[in-house]
Parts: structure tokens; sequence; C-alpha cells
């Protein structure tokens, strides 16, 4: 973690990047502009690929040198068979999605581990402005208006480790991260994200 901290400033990747042995095949579904995956790339020497629904951030993965593919991760794995890649990354895609517990097995079943990043809606800076103001909660890490947030899945830290509890998936790793680093008392009230490394046989 702290090497890799001095790579990136992002808490998330740096963790991430920890999770990740060298010269892995991975898979980065909602990859974004490719910052993840070119970290990868370029400090793991993974060969990585990602799914991304926004032309203008394959773009910029384009402009990387990364191998991207434009699709929908709600329908876009049926393509690949089982467990094609090491890993299978959802950071901070999941809660974008219609129908995460079709994504999250379809991940499993392609990948032979999968990390997923989740940001806290439990968290407590969140759950003040609920209980002062009365009104959803708008901070750093869920900068969003109702009207107009991307989010369609509202969960916690402890929401998704009960789902996984639930449908016997096996969490190898679970790590809460704020912006400075790892948070190691009460993940579920202060972290701003969750970041589990998951497998099933």
């Amino acid at each position: 973690m702290d090497n890799s901290q001095k790579i990136t400033n992002r808490v998330d990747h740096a963790v991430i990047l920890g999770l990740i042995e060298s010269q892995s095949k991975v898979l980065d579904l909602g990859c974004g502009d490719g910052e993840l995956l070119h970290l990868l790339s370029r400090q793991k020497s993974v060969r990585g690929t990602g799914i991304e629904i926004d032309e203008n951030a394959i773009y910029k993965c384009i402009e990387k040198g990364l191998s991207v593919a434009h699709g929908d991760i709600d329908s876009g794995l049926m393509d690949y068979s089982d467990k094609r890649f090491d890993y299978v990354i959802l950071n901070e895609s999941l809660q974008q999605v219609l129908h995460p517990e079709k994504v999250i097995l379809e991940s499993l079943r392609v990948g032979k581990k999968v990390i997923v990043g989740i940001p806290n809606f439990c968290q407590i800076g969140a759950r003040f402005q609920l209980f002062f103001q009365g009104r959803v909660p708008v901070t750093k890490e869920l900068p969003y208006q109702w009207y107009d947030t991307p989010n369609l899945r509202f969960l916690s830290i402890k929401d998704f480790a009960n789902f996984c509890k639930v449908k016997n998936i096996t969490i190898e790793k679970e790590v809460g991260i704020d912006d400075r680093g790892v948070v190691g008392i009460l993940p579920n009230l202060f972290a701003n994200l969750g970041i589990f490394l998951l497998s099933r046989n």
C-alpha cells in the first residue's frame, strides 16, 4: 500500500494496485478514462482491457494506448468464456448498473477474482446530512443532486458484505478507505469507499 501510494494520489487505485499480481490478465468494467488500467499496465505489466459506455472516455483510453470496448456492462460479458481473466474490476461502477447481482455473478464467472469498489452511502457525513438537514446527502464522494445522479443503487459496506454472504461469495479481503488512507476502525461508519476482493468456487 505504501509503495503504491507514492505512485498514485488516489487511495482506491493504490489499494487495487496492491491486490493485483504482476502480469495478470485484467478486465476493467466501467473503466472511465482508463486511469486505473493505465496505472496497472505501467506498474504491474498487466494485460488489460476495459469496457466503457461513454464515448468521450473511450477516446481518452485510446490516447493512453489502452484496449477498450464500447459496451454496457449490464449485458457486456456474455461473449467472454469462463475464467478468462485473472481479475475483473468494478471500481465505483456497480452502483450505476441496472442489474448488479447479474453483473457480479457474471464477473465471477469470467474472472478468477473480482475487485469491487463501492461508495459507502452510510458514511458518517452522509448520515449527519440525512439526520440534521433531512435531505439526500451531497458530499465530495457523492457530489450529485438527487435529480442528476448516475447512481441507481444506494448501499453501504455492510450491505455489500451481507449480499456476498447470502450469495455464497467469498470475501478474500475487505478494505475501507477515506481520502487519507485505510480506515481501520468501523469502516461502515467512517470509510468513504469499500474495496472488496471476491472469489467463488
